[in-house]
């Protein structure tokens, strides 16, 4: 038997022993001796796993030196898993995430970057077409320009990802990438870090996006994200932006007012018009005035009727491509607006609006769907499917039909 075979067997039989005196713990924890075993084994398991990885990272061009070498000494990580399960735990309003992402402080750090760093921004500006406000505010959105860049050796964050399963084939990808990454000696392990998840340097790029999209702006020879000098990273950005359609002069969106009556039918971001049609739909500029027009739109309400809309353009899904949350995205656009003197929103967020938790919009789903008004599953992600469905409940019963997932609405459906 291989000896991490024969430690899994034994802690596997060991726990098992223990199983019954668990309940015997205040409040149904689990033994101290137990939770020693539980880790012994779930090392066990990685460790095994790692075996079986090695022959398909070795098929994708690692070496097995460098497999040896970067492995040597990896473990299984419980603090990323425990940081992992927390992303579905918690949101954020988006409110709440635009007051961070585009503080007086951070607008005022972005200016004065721009401003101490003009010739290089100039230059990545003219040659990938893509604004400096807009890699600024990526910058500042990701490590606020490069103060926090995460220090985290990511090859056991993702490989303790990979093992997990919970996305284990997108997180055995992003390994895969390191290693080669280490192996066409870009960096080495040791210096190969970032945030807890392995995104890394000041733009915080995944290992497969440094393969495809990663820049040697400054001719030196190395594609550097992770130095002081932020200039590989933010050409890099650029690069990405650039491949993902960015089109330069164009706005990423703009906020409008929405006339009384207005058809909210129509919105969604992936609902696109012409320009015209939004026009004879009333469509407006905060100050009365009619949009730019930049071709095909759509009008997002991110936090439904009651708060602000935008008319979205084709940049808009540009930067989505670099991270495809809505809140990060509006945090994108709004703070390169702010960095080249644009204003705050006009309209104000409700504020008083308590979000639901995982549980609740798991519930709305089910009961939805209950309903008659099928969401496609329930996993407490409110995507298109569920706001049509939601849309279509309200309607059905003479509501606003906006689409938008509140505390009053799960209320009614029970």
């Amino acid at each position: 038997m291989h000896p991490v075979t024969a430690t899994l067997a034994a802690a596997t039989l060991a726990l098992a022993a223990c199983a019954g005196r668990a309940e015997t713990t205040a409040g149904g924890a689990m033994p101290a001796q137990a939770q020693t075993i539980a880790d012994a084994a779930t090392e066990a398991g990685f460790q095994r796993w790692l075996t079986a990885f090695r022959p398909r990272a070795l098929a994708a061009g690692v070496s097995a030196q460098t497999f040896a070498a970067a492995t040597e000494g990896l473990h299984f990580d419980p603090d990323v898993i425990r940081r992992d399960r927390r992303q579905n735990e918690f949101d954020q309003p988006i409110w709440d995430y635009l007051d961070t992402a585009v503080s007086a402080t951070r607008v005022q750090t972005g200016q004065s970057e721009l401003t101490e760093r003009k010739p290089l921004f100039a230059a990545l500006e003219a040659r990938y077409g893509v604004e400096r406000e807009v890699l600024a505010a990526i910058w500042g959105m990701e490590t606020n320009f490069g103060r926090q860049r995460g220090g985290n050796p990511i090859l056991p964050a993702l490989a303790t990802l990979a093992y997990d399963g919970r996305r284990g084939d997108f997180f055995e990808s992003q390994l895969i990438a390191a290693l080669q990454i280490i192996e066409a000696r870009e960096v080495d392990a040791r210096h190969l870090v970032g945030s807890w998840a392995g995104a890394m340097g000041h733009t915080q790029f995944i290992p497969t996006s440094y393969l495809a999209y990663a820049e040697d702006f400054t001719g030196d020879g190395k594609r550097d994200i992770w130095g002081d000098d932020p200039a590989d990273a933010l050409a890099s950005t650029a690069a990405y932006l650039a491949r993902a359609g960015w089109v330069k002069g164009q706005p990423w969106g703009a906020e409008v007012v929405l006339p009384e009556g207005f058809n909210y039918a129509a919105t969604g971001k992936n609902r696109r018009r012409a320009h015209a049609d939004w026009v004879a739909m009333g469509v407006r500029l905060p100050g009365g005035g009619v949009p730019p027009d930049h071709g095909l739109a759509s009008v997002l309400l991110p936090a439904g009727a009651r708060g602000p809309a935008f008319l979205l353009w084709s940049n808009f899904f540009a930067i989505a491509r670099y991270n495809t949350a809505d809140a990060y995205v509006i945090g994108v656009g709004h703070l390169a607006d702010r960095l080249a003197g644009g204003k705050p929103f006009g309209a104000a967020w409700p504020r008083g609006t308590r979000l639901l938790s995982l549980s609740e919009r798991i519930e709305l789903q089910n009961r939805l769907t209950a309903a008659g008004f099928d969401t496609q599953g329930a996993d407490g992600k409110i995507g298109p499917n569920t706001t049509a469905a939601i849309a279509a409940f309200q309607r059905a019963r003479g509501m606003l039909a906006d689409g938008y997932a509140t505390e009053d609405l799960l209320k009614t459906l029970r």
